[in-house]
């Protein structure tokens, strides 16, 4: 199956992704998605959720990102 997700980050203070299916929880460190099936982690500090549309998929956040990780049905993994 092709990957159809679309993650952006700018400049690390800005984050937008595509296929996104739901935001399971979220604080200002740390948000955790389900994009296409897969658990995604974005960390940082001071982290905002500012969009989010189950209907369209797209998602975006705000605040100082360091790291996206993804991982397979709950397999730990990084995302290069």
């Amino acid at each position: 199956m092709e990957n159809r997700s679309v993650l952006t980050i700018e400049q690390r203070k800005k984050i937008t992704m595509t296929c996104v299916e739901s935001v399971d929880a979220f604080s200002e460190e740390r948000i955790l998605l389900t994009v296409e099936g897969s658990r995604v982690t974005i960390d940082g500090t001071h982290l905002k959720v500012l969009a989010f549309s189950q209907g369209s998929g797209n998602f975006s956040a705000a605040g100082e990102v360091r790291a996206v990780r993804y991982g397979a049905k709950g397999k730990g993994g990084f995302f290069k």
